[in-house]
């Protein structure tokens, strides 16, 4: 079973999160609307953009993800997200923080668009929301 969990204060990641949940053959949730238990699903594709000093988002989903992080060894994760400046490096320190963490990393990294996402960004993240299910 796969979740796609997000949260996108533009539209940008909203828009690749649901490009992956139509790959997957599932609904996004935004992270503050899911109520489910991450150890219910076998694979997980999360998604944030890059804040601030490219982190994750500081008030919904970097407690939610620290909340889930220990739960997660043995999973396959997608991680997404949108950026606007920098160089991906909030995407470089989420995905060692997965590895670490035990999860299996779809694509050994995470995708990223820099603003919104063009039609080849989102034909990608549908063919990875079909790997991530299938």
């Amino acid at each position: 079973m796969t979740a796609v969990i997000y949260w996108s204060g533009t539209g940008n990641t909203e828009a690749m999160a649901q490009a992956v949940a139509e790959g997957a053959g599932v609904s996004a949730v935004s992270v503050s609307d899911f109520s489910g238990n991450v150890a219910d699903y076998t694979s997980l594709a999360l998604g944030c953009p890059a804040m601030g000093d490219e982190i994750l988002e500081e008030d919904e989903f970097e407690p939610f993800f620290s909340g889930i992080e220990g739960s997660i060894s043995g999973k396959k994760i997608l991680l997404f997200g949108s950026y606007d400046w920098g160089d991906g490096e909030w995407m470089r320190k989420w995905e060692e923080r997965v590895k670490a963490a035990g999860a299996v990393l779809l694509n050994d990294a995470g995708v990223i668009a820099n603003l919104a996402p063009d039609d080849d960004k989102l034909s990608e993240l549908r063919e990875l929301g079909r790997q991530l299910a299938g």
